[in-house]
């Protein structure tokens, strides 16, 4: 059949092996669904045609014209960079007349891979329901997660330019602990995405925000808003982060003499006086109080790290949205707070995405104890002991006798709603998934090496997976009944 006809065609074993090679599955699966909507165009019945029907009109204040802009970048040899695209391209409704002024057999031939991309969407929306469902089923929420910007080169600024500002970048202000990061520790942060014109989106009812969490509510449960602190103020910057190796030697003044007088700041406001404080914190919540709205049953969590203003996380608790708590981050009065006094709308975790995982802090620290980064993994181990009840002498003790039992029993025993555990720190793997504000080549290709086969066959991961259900029923995070049978790792 046609789908492993398209599997033939490539080295599957070679495509799995090491990092997600994206470039490649990109166009395998594209292949594929080219295939698959051929198929569909040839013979669906016709219930199976107006379901597609009916979700193009369900979908129809975006749908079209996102096809639209996806013919466009095919248009434009696969380039998404609009501003760079010939002018009768260069606009949605440019782009709109263009289309009309083709001769016939070309318009249906566009036609035809608008129907394609809006087909694809389709597939897409039916596979998450269809996860969401059998979630459901076996009693599981999925969490999702909602970026607090996008791409500039992106179908939304495309067709809806006038809701973003589109010679401002944002990101976040320097942070001394990304030791990894020189322009990280001195300018900050430069994600390149566009700002949102609030204004223009408040005279529209903030309608592309309530569409965008009306989708995440659909197929997820719960989710999380990515760098939620942007709906108070974001840090925003002058240049692209493609010119960041420009201004990473520069000075202050420098930077200025650049970019005409224009430094990175925040937006709408400093937090330098209490007006403004109260200005960003009014704003803020206005906008999260639509998402709130939007969310219904779904609940909504907030990514409230980094450098955060002392306003948000109890202006965040007020609403009804929770907030993250890193232990070894929590600290008050020169001490580690302890996990039972956690606020319970809250998310528990040692890491995110971002961050180093536990494991690796332990190398680390172990192996390269004079350096500047084995004394900081030095430093995060000892916090992470204190908050678990630990030995800090981690050169004293086993990792997995003495130290991982430890620490997630005080995980999962503190008082947070949620308590999450990355599958490296669950795992005790040493890869990292990202490193913010760079674009490193293993950024956001590393995978599980090991099937779940594998893992399940391993002595070694059901004793650790038999460790975990004990810790789970012990803290009274599940129910009995609720949990799976775990093999015993002797049999």
């Amino acid at each position: 059949n046609d789908f492993e006809a398209s599997l033939s065609e490539i080295n599957l074993t070679g495509l799995r092996r090491s990092g997600v090679k994206y470039r490649q599955v990109k166009e395998l699966k594209q292949r594929i669904l080219e295939k698959a909507f051929a198929n569909f165009s040839a013979c669906a019945d016709q219930k199976r045609q107006s379901e597609f029907e009916r979700f193009c009109e369900e979908e129809s204040s975006w749908l079209r014209d996102y096809a639209l802009f996806r013919v466009l970048i095919e248009q434009n040899k696969g380039s998404a960079a609009w501003d760079q695209w010939p002018p009768q391209h260069q606009t949605i409704e440019s782009a709109r007349n263009w289309m009309r002024d083709l001769p016939k057999e070309k318009q249906h031939t566009i036609a035809r891979r608008l129907d394609f991309f809006c087909y694809v969407q389709w597939i897409a929306h039916q596979q998450w329901r269809s996860v969401k469902a059998y979630a459901e089923q076996r009693g599981m929420a999925l969490m999702g997660d909602i970026p607090f910007g996008v791409s500039y080169y992106s179908a939304d600024v495309f067709c809806r330019r006038d809701e973003f500002v589109l010679d401002w970048f944002g990101g976040a202000p320097p942070e001394p602990h990304f030791k990894d990061d020189a322009f990280t520790q001195k300018w900050g942060q430069n994600w390149g995405i566009p700002l949102y014109r609030w204004s223009a989106m408040r005279a529209n009812n903030l309608q592309w925000w309530r569409e965008r969490v009306r989708a995440i509510r659909s197929i997820f449960h719960l989710f999380r808003v990515d760098h939620v602190q942007g709906f108070y103020r974001i840090y925003a910057f002058p240049w692209r982060p493609e010119r960041n190796n420009e201004f990473l030697p520069l000075d202050p003044h420098q930077m200025l003499q650049r970019t005409g007088g224009r430094a990175p700041h925040f937006v709408p406001h400093n937090d330098d006086t209490p007006e403004n404080r109260e200005a960003n914190k009014g704003e803020g919540e206005e906008n999260l109080r639509v998402v709130l709205q939007e969310a219904g049953a779904a609940r909504v969590v907030g990514e409230d790290l980094g450098v955060v203003p002392d306003y948000v996380r109890p202006n965040l608790r007020s609403i009804g949205i929770a907030g993250f708590k890193i232990p070894h981050w929590e600290i008050r009065d020169g001490m580690i707070i302890p996990g039972n006094t956690y606020d319970h709308l809250s998310v528990a975790t040692y890491a995110t995405h971002d961050h180093e995982p536990i494991r690796a802090l332990w190398e680390q620290a172990r192996e390269r104890p004079e350096s500047d980064t084995g004394k900081q993994a030095q430093a995060t181990l000892e916090k992470i002991a204190i908050f678990a009840g630990a030995d800090s002498e981690i050169e004293q003790i086993d990792y997995e006798k003495g130290f991982y039992r430890a620490i997630m029993e005080a995980l999962f025993g503190c008082n947070s709603w949620i308590a999450i555990v990355m599958i490296t720190d669950l795992l005790a793997r040493k890869y990292r998934f990202n490193v913010p504000g760079t674009r490193a080549n293993l950024n956001w290709t590393r995978r599980i090496q090991r099937s779940i086969a594998k893992l399940r066959s391993s002595r070694e991961e059901r004793k650790r997976m038999q460790l975990i259900r004990e810790l789970l029923k012990k803290t009274g995070r599940v129910a009995e009944s609720a949990l799976p049978a775990v093999t015993s790792p002797n049999g």
